[in-house]
């Protein structure tokens, strides 16, 4: 019963995360069941995938890509320069491995959440849409905008988020992974798509 499952989770969380984190883990799966509901999507796998997007959260980044090394998940040369991005890989892994949960639309939400990537599922964009505006957040400047936003469109959202993601660490000058380059850009297609129907 997932339901069951989730409740042993959330205890396996709560000793393993900081407060802070653990307290962002369960906001953020409380807002992925708010936007499933929105969008007709299966509330308890959507709860789930917020729950545990961040299981690995309490690794060091070196920590991190030892143990991805050790468990053969594979990292790019951009992640292991901008390891922040890192702990969305193992915590697929651990996921899977560690906490039992064997469905891939989860296992994918978990992995992609730091950097989104193309032609992502529902579950996708709730996870990384959640994850920017789960009511704890309050460093982005356009918070009250997509949270409005998030309720009405996806992929704009997933557009929005993304456009500001890579002008936030642009101007910091930090490492931009790849994968977000490719999503921005997909992201980007699909709203001319959408603007051409009009």
């Amino acid at each position: 019963m997932i339901t069951e499952q989730i409740i042993t989770l959330r205890k396996q969380l709560k000793s393993k995360l900081d407060p802070m984190r653990f307290e962002h883990s369960v906001s953020v799966s409380f807002t992925c069941t708010a936007l499933a509901m929105r969008y007709g999507y299966d509330i308890q796998k959507a709860e789930l995938a917020g729950l545990m997007h961040d299981c690995a959260k309490r690794f060091t980044d070196s920590e991190l890509i030892q143990k991805c090394q050790k468990h053969g998940v594979a990292l790019t040369e951009a992640e292991i320069k901008a390891p922040a991005v890192i702990h969305a890989k193992y915590g697929a892994y651990l996921a899977e491995n560690k906490y039992g949960i064997q469905d891939p639309e989860i296992i994918s939400a978990i992995a992609c959440h730091t950097t989104g990537k193309p032609d992502m599922t529902t579950l996708d964009k709730i996870l990384y849409i959640a994850d920017y505006i789960e009511p704890r957040r309050d460093k982005a400047d356009n918070l009250p905008q997509m949270r409005y936003l998030a309720f009405q469109d996806l992929d704009e959202t997933m557009y929005e988020i993304l456009k500001g993601t890579l002008q936030y660490l642009g101007k910091k000058g930090s490492t931009i992974d790849p994968m977000t380059m490719q999503a921005f850009s997909y992201f980007e297609e699909v709203m001319k798509q959408k603007e051409n129907k009009k």
